[in-house]
C-alpha cells in the first residue's frame, strides 16, 4: 500500500525541492502541498471528517511554515490527529531542537539540506509507526475515532474553592449526555477524586509517566471505568510519587486520552507543576474556579499572571467559573472579569453546600439529585462550554482561536519549564 505524504511548506523554492525528493521514494503518494498552518489544519479536519483511512500517514513540516510556528503547529497535528505521524525538515539539527521537536509530537526530524537517504529513512520509520496506530485503533471497540477529543483543564484559585467537584460534574454531564468521557486527576500531591467517587483503585497517572508511546491498551489498564461511564485516570495514592509525572510525560497521557474519548476533563488543583503548566497550555478550555471573596480572587489574579509570564495561557484565553456565588456579595463576576482580565463564564454556581455535605461526605457526588442546584449549574456549565453533545461548537470555536493564537508567541522552551520549579 502507498504511503500518502502531505508536505507543509511555506517557501516557494523548499516546496520545489521537497516534492521532487519526496516523489521519487519508493511506494510513495505525495498529494498536492499545502502552504500554511491554517490550510494543514483544515486539510486534516476535512480528510478526518471522512474516515480516519482518508487521513495520510505522514505529514512533514518545513521550519518556515507559517503563520503558526512549526513546534507549535506540529502539537495541534499531534493532539488532533493522532494517527497522523509528523516529520519536521529544519536547518537546526541540534539535539535541543530534536528534543524539542520530541515533546512536541514530532515522530522525526530530517536536517537542510535534505540528502535522499535520511528523508527516505525517516518517512518509512514514521509511516510503519502511523499504520501500527492506525491498526490498535481500529481494534479498540471503543475507541473515539474523530479528530480528537477536547480537553478542558479545572484549576483553583486557591485550595478548597471547589474545583475538583467541578471537574467531576463536568465529566459526568459529558458522559451523560452520550459523548465519551475521562477524567483525569493532575493534582498530583494531593488531588483525591477516588474518595469522591468512593473507589479504590491500585493503578494511576504514574503507572504511564514512563511510556512514550501510549497504546489504547496500555490506557486502558490505567484507567478505572466508573459505573458512570466515566474512564478515570486517578493521582496517586503516594503524593511523592507525582514527581515523576513530568511535563513530557503530561503532554504524551494528555495526548492519548484526548485520542480516546470525545470529552477529557483535567482537573490541575492549585498548585502549579510542570506537568499541569503542560495540560493547560494543552487544553482547549482552561477554567479557572474561584469563589466571590478577596482572598480567592487575589488567588485567581496571581494565577492568571503567573501563566501569562511562564507563556502557558494568555488571559484572554482563560475562563473564570465563580463558584458559591450569592447575588448579594459585594463581588460579583463582572468586578472578577475586570480584576483578572480573563473571560468569565455566563453560570455561576450558587452557594448551597447543605446540598452537597451528605454526598461529599459519603463520596458519591456522582449521586447528587437531579434537582440540585448546584448540579443543575455545573451541568448547565457543560453545555454552555461544548462538553454535552449537540453543544460542541463552543469548544471547537476555542480550539480554533487557540491554533490562531499560537502564532503571536514562540514556543515554549525548556528552561522556561524549569522556572516553574519541575
Amino acid at each position: 500500500m502507498p504511503t500518502r505524504i502531505l508536505p507543509a511548506v511555506g517557501d516557494a523554492d523548499a516546496v520545489r525541492s521537497l516534492t521532487t525528493l519526496l516523489s521519487q521514494l519508493p511506494d510513495a503518494e505525495p498529494v498536492a502541498p499545502v502552504t500554511d498552518s491554517t490550510q494543514l489544519v483544515d486539510t486534516l479536519a476535512r480528510l478526518a471528517a471522512e474516515s480516519i483511512d482518508e487521513l495520510p500517514e505522514v505529514v512533514v513540516v518545513h521550519e518556515r511554515i507559517g503563520p503558526v510556528p512549526a513546534l507549535e503547529l506540529i502539537r495541534e497535528v499531534a493532539l488532533r490527529f493522532p494517527a497522523v505521524g509528523v516529520i519536521l525538515v529544519t536547518s537546526d539539527a541540534s539535539p535541543g531542537l530534536f528534543q524539542a521537536a520530541m515533546d512536541y509530537g514530532a515522530r522525526g526530524l530530517v536536517a537542510l539540506p535534505l540528502h535522499y537517504e535520511e528523508l527516505a529513512s525517516r518517512v518509512n520509520a514514521v509511516a510503519q509507526w502511523s499504520v501500527g496506530v492506525r491498526r490498535h485503533l481500529g481494534a479498540g471497540g471503543d475507541v473515539f475515532s474523530g479528530v480528537g477529543g477536547s480537553v478542558v483543564t479545572v484549576s483553583g484559585a486557591k485550595g478548597g474553592v471547589g474545583a475538583t467537584l467541578t471537574a467531576i460534574q463536568l465529566a459526568l454531564a459529558a458522559q451523560a449526555s452520550g459523548r465519551s468521557a475521562a477524567l483525569l486527576d493532575m493534582d498530583l500531591q494531593t488531588g483525591d477524586i477516588a474518595s469522591y467517587l468512593d473507589i479504590q483503585f491500585r493503578r494511576s497517572v504514574v503507572d504511564l509517566a514512563a511510556i512514550s508511546d501510549i497504546s489504547p491498551r496500555v490506557l486502558a489498564d490505567a484507567v478505572f471505568r466508573h459505573d458512570t461511564g466515566v474512564a478515570l485516570l486517578l493521582a496517586p495514592g503516594d503524593g511523592e510519587r507525582g514527581e515523576e509525572v513530568t511535563d513530557r510525560a503530561a503532554r504524551h497521557i494528555v495526548s492519548a486520552l484526548r485520542s480516546r474519548y470525545e470529552v477529557v476533563v483535567i482537573d490541575c488543583g492549585a498548585q502549579l507543576s510542570g506537568a499541569s503548566a503542560a495540560a493547560v497550555e494543552m487544553a482547549d478550555t482552561a477554567l479557572l474556579v474561584t469563589t466571590p471573596d478577596v482572598v480567592a480572587v487575589r488567588g485567581a489574579k496571581r494565577t492568571v499572571r503567573m501563566w501569562d509570564r511562564l507563556q502557558i495561557r494568555k488571559a484572554e484565553e482563560t475562563t473564570i467559573v465563580v463558584n458559591r456565588h450569592t447575588r448579594g456579595t459585594e463581588i460579583q463576576p463582572a468586578l472578577i472579569q475586570r480584576i483578572t482580565g480573563t473571560a468569565v463564564a455566563a453560570t455561576a454556581i450558587p452557594a448551597n453546600f447543605k446540598e452537597l455535605q451528605g454526598a461529599v461526605d459519603a463520596g458519591r457526588v456522582h449521586e447528587l439529585d437531579a434537582k440540585s442546584t448546584v448540579k443543575q449549574a455545573l451541568w448547565a456549565l457543560a453545555g454552555e462550554l461544548g462538553l454535552v453533545k449537540g453543544t460542541e461548537g463552543a469548544v471547537q470555536q476555542r480550539r480554533n482561536g487557540r491554533a490562531r493564537s499560537g502564532g503571536d508567541r514562540a514556543a515554549l522552551t525548556f528552561r522556561r519549564r524549569k522556572e516553574i520549579g519541575r
